[in-house]
């Protein structure tokens, strides 16, 4: 599934990259396994669930 030589970085590590966007979905699949969601949420391969992690809306920029 993944490129990376000798292994994938590390689920957060700013190497991994999307391998699979189902953005109709709301979801899409990173090449260490994990799969992140619109919402910010995460399953990660070994099961465990990254709650979504929302910024608060009085921190959200506005485009002009």
């Amino acid at each position: 599934m993944c490129a990376h030589r000798p292994s994938c970085p590390q689920p957060h590590d700013t190497a991994v990259h999307v391998v699979a966007a189902h953005p109709e979905q709301g979801w899409s699949l990173l090449c260490d396994g994990a799969i992140v969601f619109d919402d910010t949420g995460e399953l990660l391969p070994d099961g465990r669930v990254v709650a979504p992690h929302r910024a608060p809306a009085d921190r959200l920029v506005v485009a002009a």
